[in-house]
């Protein structure tokens, strides 16, 4: 792949992964009921070892949200039931996210639907297309969190 491309594969992937991105949210939004960001939230507290909670960062750097985005949502969670924050007992300052018995209820009854949902959006995949772009999808997280352009914009490292 040529690197130095503004175009081309490169634009037409980028795009894709945002196109597919917003078609996601919208699915999710119209089929479940529920955010995207939501839907992670739910499966990323589900997780075993989770049980007792996870900070705030730990979940806005696990999901690759923004602060701003995560406490919005979480604040709708809370008022749903399901979800709490609760004071860390290790540092009584932070607090922990957790899912409530309630959250995990609402969770367990989506499994029906979100595997639906993933049964439907992968009709045209076979197996080892599925591992391939899982695979691929891997390596551009990867190589995208590792990203540090030198622009000359002010404040970028470097510059004079």
């Amino acid at each position: 792949m040529i690197v130095n491309e503004s175009g081309g594969i490169p634009n037409r992937l980028f795009f894709r992964l945002f196109q597919t991105g917003n078609i996601l949210q919208r699915q999710v939004q119209n089929e479940m009921g529920i955010s995207a960001v939501q839907w992670a939230v739910l499966g990323a507290l589900s997780r075993e070892g989770f049980e007792d909670g996870t900070s705030f960062n730990q979940l806005k750097e696990y999901l690759y949200v923004s602060r701003q985005n995560l406490d919005g949502v979480l604040k709708r969670m809370e008022r749903d039931g399901h979800v709490v924050r609760i004071p860390d007992p290790s540092d009584g300052r932070a607090r922990l996210v957790k899912l409530t018995d309630s959250g995990r209820v609402y969770w367990n009854n989506l499994q029906d639907t979100i595997a639906e949902f993933y049964q439907q959006a992968l009709q045209g995949m076979s197996f080892d297309d599925g591992v391939s772009l899982l695979h691929l999808l891997k390596k551009l997280q990867q190589d995208m969190t590792a990203i540090s352009l030198n622009t000359g914009k002010p404040g970028a490292s470097g510059t004079a």
